[in-house]
């Protein structure tokens, strides 16, 4: 993987793979932006993804709970596992991993240094930003088509 700002990939790309066009590119730039390549770079402190994955992580547990009770569950503690079930870190690292996420992301230089992107849960978050910047741009029905392209609530 390359992850500097010169070899990073179009960003572009990455719509093509979720099969969603953003109205405001800021916006997916912003997802892709890690808080420390924008205190290296000097970017206002609102550029870069952390706001984006608090609110991404949020959207796919309410896009999957409903998932799961459309397909008929109605025991809170069932819906509660399924939830569980879909929604790790494992599983949103590997439709990260399946999009080439990585590439497309702008990482700081320590980062780049020490491959953060290996790590767990970096990449989930990564998948999260992303899902909170669809989210804004184009409502929950947006972002619950990208979830559901992308296979996470296809076994709701």
């Amino acid at each position: 993987m390359r992850h500097s700002d010169a070899g990073r990939r179009d960003p572009g790309v990455i719509e093509e793979r979720i099969g969603y066009t953003f109205n405001d590119r800021a916006l997916l730039e912003r997802a892709l932006t890690r808080l420390a390549y924008t205190l290296e770079a000097g970017l206002p402190p609102e550029t870069h993804m952390d706001a984006l994955a608090t609110l991404g992580d949020a959207v796919i547990n309410v896009v999957v709970v409903e998932a799961v009770v459309m397909g008929g569950a109605h025991d809170k503690g069932a819906i509660t596992n399924r939830k569980m079930n879909l929604v790790n870190m494992t599983r949103l690292r590997g439709l990260a991993e399946d999009l080439d996420l990585g590439n497309y992301v702008r990482w700081g230089k320590g980062e780049a240094a020490q491959r953060v992107w290996t790590s767990g849960r970096v990449l989930a978050e990564c998948l999260e930003a992303l899902v909170g910047a669809v989210y804004l741009d184009g409502g929950m029905e947006a972002a619950a088509g990208v979830l559901r392209r992308l296979g996470l609530t296809e076994k709701a």
